[in-house]
């Protein structure tokens, strides 16, 4: 099975190897953290307005790859770990220039931006290191 296509479906849970686990793992992780964070921030915790602002909405296209890093579908974690940089953007821009507690948010933003890219492009690099093994897996024939 070639666990580099986006396109095969996804092995078994007893097939994943262990790194692979954990890179899914922490990358759940990190974007139901962002999520939460987004909804949380602008709607109880710092709003822009008293009351909560519409900016609660940018944690709607959060909730879009969710369900593709959850079935590890590899087309998934490639462009998460690209979208995840405008997340990392508005943090770095606001741990900058927004007063506390604002400020400290916008940080753990960004913490788990960092958390977010590493692990879907190590899981990325992994399920190719993956693949690339059992392709080149030597036979048992090959020396006869």
């Amino acid at each position: 099975m070639n666990l580099a296509s986006p396109e095969t479906p996804s092995p078994e849970p007893m097939d994943i190897p262990a790194p692979l686990r954990w890179t899914q793992t922490l990358a759940v992780g990190c974007l139901v953290g962002l999520v939460v964070l987004c909804l949380g921030w602008e709607l109880w915790w710092a709003p822009i307005r008293p009351g909560g602002s519409w900016l609660a909405l940018k944690a709607l296209p959060l909730c879009i790859p969710l369900a593709g890093l959850l079935k590890r579908r590899l087309y998934t974690y490639r462009w998460v770990s690209l979208m995840v940089w405008l997340y990392f953007t508005e943090g770095v821009v606001r741990g900058y220039s927004d007063p506390m507690p604002s400020q400290a948010l916008a940080w753990i933003e960004i913490a788990l931006c960092l958390g977010l890219f590493v692990a879907s492009a190590a899981h990325v690099r992994l399920r190719f290191q993956h693949a690339r093994a059992q392709t080149q897996a030597p036979s048992g024939d090959a020396n006869v």
